[in-house]
């Protein structure tokens, strides 16, 4: 560890010294959130402290006349933390910058098809994510996440930058010594596939449909039904469960003692 980190380190340990959450406080911003409540104490003292770091480490922008309370910033950074609990806050190191929006938020891109043609084009969003940040953020649809329903907007947009750090978005994101590539590039596909095959079924499908757009959104999708509806996604895919858990290095199956 260099001279620098450590008194990094030093300084945001002095940092959070100096903040005081109280208990009341936390139980206000999660303790709603099953994923929050499933947590043990030694757990639950974890995450609040990366979710402090988190917010000592990033801007946090709150858009237009955008107001976000202490309490409903607690919840973002807890649901933030919980996919990077067992890997480290260092996996978000390659954005700094977190936007909140009041409600959808209006964005305009550019695509090329399959023919070469450039499109132009907009659409309302709940949330985005970019390589190098921002991550942005609808205030209004963090309030619906974690109501049980596997839904959770902050867990999929993390997710995207997580997956943005091996090749860019493409719903490979780079996988631990011992985790085999093939093996997971051949479930994901057969998970896929599936979905699409129940999609076009017109069946009740397992997760949100929206995964059927792009391997990126298939990968978000996956990972906030894997921390919000776990035994669904194990009893439908076992071994997409069993690489997310794999990834992840977090089983939400097996509830805190």
């Amino acid at each position: 560890m260099s001279l620098f980190t450590r008194f990094a380190e030093w300084r945001e340990d002095r940092q959070l010294a100096e903040l005081e959450i109280s208990p009341e406080l936390w139980q206000q911003a999660l303790g709603d959130w099953p994923v929050y409540q499933s947590l043990n104490g030694v757990r639950r003292a974890k995450l609040h402290d990366m979710a402090l770091r988190l917010l000592l480490r990033k801007n946090l922008h709150a858009a237009g006349d955008t107001e976000a309370s202490d309490e409903l910033c607690l919840r973002i950074a807890g649901m933030a933390v919980v996919p990077v609990l067992e890997l480290g806050l260092d996996w978000y190191d390659r954005w700094r910058t977190l936007i909140l929006y009041d409600g959808p938020f209006h964005a305009e891109h550019s695509w090329q098809d399959e023919a070469g043609v450039v499109h132009e084009g907009g659409r309302n969003l709940s949330g985005e994510a970019w390589l190098r940040g921002p991550v942005v953020l609808s205030l209004a649809d963090v309030r619906l996440s974690g109501q049980r329903d596997g839904y959770n907007v902050v867990i999929h947009e993390l997710a995207h930058t997580l997956d943005m750090r091996h090749d860019g978005a493409n719903g490979a994101p780079p996988l631990h010594h011992g985790m085999s590539p093939a093996d997971w590039k051949r479930d994901m596909t057969a998970a896929w596939d599936d979905l699409g095959r129940r999609a076009a079924a017109g069946e009740t499908l397992p997760i949100d449909a929206y995964a059927l757009e792009a391997s990126a959104e298939f990968f978000a999708v996956l990972s906030e039904t894997f921390f919000e509806r776990p035994a669904l996604l194990r009893h439908t895919w076992p071994e997409v469960y069993q690489h997310l858990a794999d990834f992840y290095r977090q089983n939400p199956l097996e509830v805190d003692g």
